[in-house]
């Protein structure tokens, strides 16, 4: 299966290069533009999805989509922004957009969005890790026809586990992905929500389970 064609838009250049870099190594064929011209430009390659920086220095990221649309595009865009007031994001999405991420972010939920709205628009069925699949709008895990809840952090803990499949996360990866930067975390407090997310996944009855991986951290598969 081909690697799926994104479409990055952000102005910001040292972002946009790390971006690139570190959404490459997840597998996806990526093409990076820093304004709105530069994109109506280059999606008419029709990538698969689109990722819009809001404030463009050209453009209001909104309208590049609202023009995308009208074109006839369909691929699903997800929003970047440093807002993330309820008429921001409802204006993101009678935009046009599909999804919408707050700066600042960690790339390990960035990437389990993308890999979610390439499987809803069918240009992507693979699921992300076995029978688990990641909703991020629900803040929920699913398998087969049962789906549980989760917490921000348990979301965004498991999020960097399933973005790095049959592979072992170091600890110190993990609090930086889930917990927020200069929060204290406790020795301890990693292994408890591994605890509860092991539930979870045993509520879920799924194929997937997290393993510990001795002196270095957890992998999934």
């Amino acid at each position: 299966m081909p690697d799926p064609r994104l479409l990055v838009v952000e102005d910001d250049a040292d972002l946009r290069s790390l971006l690139t870099r570190g959404l490459r190594e997840e597998g996806f064929d990526v093409t990076a533009v820093a304004d709105g011209a530069s994109a109506l430009a280059r999606a008419e390659d029709g990538p698969d999805l689109l990722v819009i920086d809001i404030g463009l220095p050209d453009a209001d990221g909104r309208d590049v989509c609202q023009a995308l649309r009208a074109r006839g595009a369909t691929a699903p865009v997800l929003f970047l922004t440093a807002r993330d007031a309820l008429t921001d994001r409802l204006a993101g999405f009678n935009a046009g957009g599909d999804d919408y991420l707050t700066k600042p972010f960690h790339l390990d939920e960035l990437v389990v969005r993308l890999r979610a709205l390439l499987r809803r628009s069918g240009a992507d069925p693979r699921t992300i890790v076995g029978s688990l699949h990641l909703d991020p709008v629900a803040h929920a895990a699913a398998s087969g026809d049962q789906e549980v809840s989760l917490t921000p952090t348990e979301f965004r803990l498991l999020a960097a586990l399933v973005a790095r499949p049959d592979a072992a996360v170091r600890r110190r990866d993990l609090v930086r992905a889930a917990w927020p930067e200069g929060a204290i975390v406790h020795e301890n407090t990693l292994d408890q929500y591994v605890a509860r997310l092991r539930r979870k996944l045993r509520e879920l009855d799924s194929d997937t389970e997290i393993v510990t991986v001795h002196g270095v951290g957890y992998r999934i598969g």
